[in-house]
């Protein structure tokens, strides 16, 4: 058993988890409740992500995934949100984990404080599973073949029917620069986050942010409509993907961590895909005054993005898009972020990080010489010529 105690602090560092770890007897009772889940079991893994409690366990027959959360945070109805989703996925042979059922129908369990899934354990190896977000892939054929998995999903997810996700924590929705009056869905936003809206400090953190992100909604807005409404992953980090093995030509062979999902487009789930894995923000994070230090991993990006046109070329809209949205895709994250440390754990230190680091912080980045670089790097690459020229080198080939 992994003896993982400490969850993954927002500046990168290892902290006490806001959440206690499951317990033995917790997922004794719990599994009593689905058929044939049942008897002895190892507890093999304790998660460091920090949102929830969650471990992989082995039982006579198969390798579980369990994740505990707040019904703050997640309750019955917010889960099967996303596990209808998954299912669809699946069903469309995207590789996901099978979501099981309890011997009551359902796919959520609710004990008290806390709602449940089991998910099986997904094929492959879970390469980057101590990775913090915001660090980079190891290779560029990872890169390569993170973008391929991101676009055979949203083919997939073409044919999925569903409403956007009501207002909930940890939910990376795109309504606000998705609108033409971004002030105003702003305001919105945060009147239906009550522990938002009552906040001074983050009323002030989102004026600034309208103001630091105007430019780049108005580059975004005239191709708006080009951007057809889509369920998407929302956090294709390196660390929600399942390898092939641990070299550096590894392959996807799962995508998990469904939490963030919503219906948003393709280039803002591209455009997250970009921001998790190509940007060390970190870096930003301990040395805010230096901007210009935050490396950019330009190799990574091209093949990322490579690899995502191999299976789904973007429109020539979509690609004129997704500069802007990488500046603006992590507005409603920070949000929700705050929302949650507000919300469920009442941390108005951690909001303050959420809203003024992340928020604010990404923002002003965008507007450095060396967010402007990446920026004007897309622009180029949007460009049909520019693209068609791209050359990445053997490595990252398929």
């Amino acid at each position: 058993m992994s003896t993982v105690a400490k969850a993954h602090g927002m500046d990168g560092t290892l902290v006490d988890p806001d959440w206690p770890p499951l317990a033995p007897e917790e997922i004794r009772s719990l599994l009593s409740q689905f058929p044939g889940r049942g008897g002895p079991f190892q507890i093999l893994t304790v998660s460091p992500r920090p949102f929830s409690a969650a471990s992989v366990i082995a039982t006579q027959n198969a390798r579980l995934f369990i994740k505990r959360h707040h019904r703050s945070v997640r309750d019955v109805e917010g889960l099967a949100e996303e596990h209808r989703f998954l299912r669809h996925l699946r069903a469309q042979g995207v590789p996901v984990p099978q979501v099981f059922i309890s011997a009551a129908g359902q796919t959520a369990i609710e004990i008290n404080d806390w709602t449940y899934e089991v998910h099986e354990a997904p094929a492959g190896i879970d390469l980057y599973e101590d990775a913090i977000s915001w660090t980079p892939f190891r290779a560029a054929a990872h890169a390569y073949s993170a973008g391929q998995a991101l676009a055979r999903l949203h083919l997939a997810s073409q044919s999925y029917r569903a409403p956007a996700r009501k207002p909930r924590p940890l939910v990376a929705s795109f309504t606000i620069f998705g609108s033409d009056n971004p002030a105003a869905a702003m305001r919105a936003y945060l009147a239906a986050r009550p522990a938002l809206a009552h906040h001074a400090a983050t009323q002030r953190d989102c004026d600034l942010a309208l103001e630091l992100l105007a430019p780049f909604h108005a580059e975004l807005q005239p191709l708006l409509h080009a951007l057809p409404p889509l369920w998407t992953h929302n956090d294709l980090h390196a660390s929600n993907l399942f390898w092939s093995d641990t070299s550096a030509d590894a392959r996807v062979t799962a995508i998990i961590d469904f939490g963030l999902s919503d219906s948003t487009n393709a280039v803002y789930d591209l455009a997250q895909a970009i921001e998790r894995n190509i940007v060390e923000w970190l870096t930003l994070m301990q040395d805010p005054a230096h901007p210009e230090r935050v490396h950019v991993h330009s190799d990574h990006l091209l093949a990322l993005l490579q690899g995502y046109e191999s299976v789904r070329p973007l429109s020539q809209e979509e690609a004129a898009a997704l500069a802007p949205m990488t500046a603006l895709c992590h507005a409603e994250f920070a949000l929700t972020e705050a929302d949650y440390f507000l919300g469920a754990l009442h941390s108005p230190q951690k909001a303050k990080i959420a809203t003024d680091d992340y928020l604010q912080g990404h923002a002003r980045w965008f507007h450095s010489q060396a967010g402007r670089t990446l920026l004007d790097t897309l622009r180029r690459w949007a460009d049909p010529r520019a693209r068609a020229a791209v050359q990445i080198g053997e490595a990252v080939q398929p």
